[in-house]
């Protein structure tokens, strides 16, 4: 079992920044490739910010890329998500997730592929 704690988000004006966090405890981190997701009421699960098991090859939707930074700390257990340039479009309930992978350096992007989330951290960015 891998229990996920997200952290940091909150209401921000358009252009500012958030960083959110994941706790993660229960098992080694390196062993599992994490993701951030949002989502907002009404649509689908939306894929943010991926980084791999172990190497830290990293991967962002085209919507964000360039604007946000995912990194892990395998030795505190903790994954981050930089968030820089917000905009409105934004908005949403963010979750981080892990899945267990048993090869060096793979990487998940789809929700069906994850086998732990957290409960999610609200992101409000403002007009």
């Amino acid at each position: 079992q891998v229990q996920l704690v997200e952290s940091g988000g909150g209401l921000v004006q358009a252009g500012g920044s958030l960083r959110l966090s994941c706790a993660t405890s229960g098992r080694t981190l390196s062993s599992y490739a994490m993701a951030w997701f949002r989502q907002t009421p009404g649509k689908e699960r939306e894929f943010v910010a991926a980084i791999s098991r172990s190497v830290s090859i990293t991967y962002y939707a085209d919507s964000v890329k360039g604007r946000f930074t995912i990194s892990r700390d395998n030795a505190k257990n903790w994954v981050y998500l930089q968030m820089n340039s917000l905009n409105p479009e934004d908005t949403a309930v963010y979750y981080c997730a892990a899945a267990y992978c048993s090869v060096y350096g793979c990487y998940r992007t789809r929700p069906y592929e994850f086998d732990y989330w957290g409960q999610g951290t609200q992101v409000t960015v403002s007009s």
